[in-house]
């Protein structure tokens, strides 16, 4: 039985005092909900301060950051390693999010850089993948999808990959208000994991979470962990509420 994984991305918001107040208030309304993984993503100069929060408080909240670079160190001015966040408790990275892909120019052979990394050094990769709403119309969603999963999980170890994380993220859905259906989601979804498994292995394909991520809200959040195989959300603009976020995490 896979366990949900709630996860919040903050995007580039908030700074390091409203970030942990945005901490506190979530986890004075979700302390005691155990059958949910929750993690939050701040923004890399948040990092520090959200961490120290979650061990003074003993929180049971997962830390990613929002991006890493593949290399320990190295001239990669701008960049953060691996090693960088492990140092500040970060447990998850999301790795490729669209507007990475979008308006940073990742790559999926880069993706796949970092997602081999980050199961190397003990973080845990959410590896996002999704389709642009053109390439949706044009009927090249099953195209993309498989591409960019199998080219994502590029020679990863599949015992370490076991626990990674995967986000199917449509692009025409980040940010819009304008969410797939729950059984659009699923339909693809399912195309994700039969892909890890041609890809890795059946025994991973069934381990590993699939998130979907795209306009998710307390309103519609139910609808899609009703289905199979979708294993939880990664959650942009309703995240930086604790009071949505809250009732997203506690949608059952």
């Amino acid at each position: 039985m896979r366990r949900p994984i709630i996860a919040g991305n903050w995007k580039m918001n908030l700074l390091p005092g409203q970030a942990v107040a945005l901490v506190d208030d979530l986890w004075g309304m979700i302390s005691g909900q155990g059958s949910v993984e929750v993690v939050v993503c701040p923004p890399f100069m948040d990092i520090p301060a959200v961490s120290e929060m979650i061990g003074s408080g003993k929180m049971d909240i997962g830390l990613a950051a929002q991006n890493m670079h593949w290399e320990e160190s190295g001239a990669f001015t701008g960049e953060v390693s691996p090693t960088m966040l492990l140092k500040f408790g970060v447990t998850h990275v999301i790795i490729g999010h669209s507007e990475r892909r979008q308006f940073f120019g990742e790559t999926d052979q880069g993706v796949n850089r970092k997602v081999r990394s980050a199961l190397e050094h003990g973080l845990v990769p959410i590896m996002c993948v999704g389709e642009t709403l053109k390439q949706r119309e044009a009927g090249d969603t099953e195209n993309v999808i498989v591409n960019q999963v199998k080219c994502g999980l590029f020679e990863a170890d599949s015992a370490r990959a076991n626990g990674m994380v995967i986000a199917y993220e449509p692009l025409w859905a980040i940010g819009t208000g304008k969410a797939a259906t729950a059984l659009d989601a699923e339909e693809v979804i399912s195309l994700v994991r039969r892909t890890v498994s041609e890809t890795l292995n059946a025994e991973t394909a069934d381990r590993i979470r699939i998130q979907y991520g795209g306009s998710v809200n307390p309103d519609n959040i139910s609808e899609f962990m009703s289905q199979q195989d979708i294993d939880g959300a990664l959650v942009g603009g309703a995240s930086l509420k604790a009071e949505d976020f809250a009732k997203i995490v506690r949608f059952s």
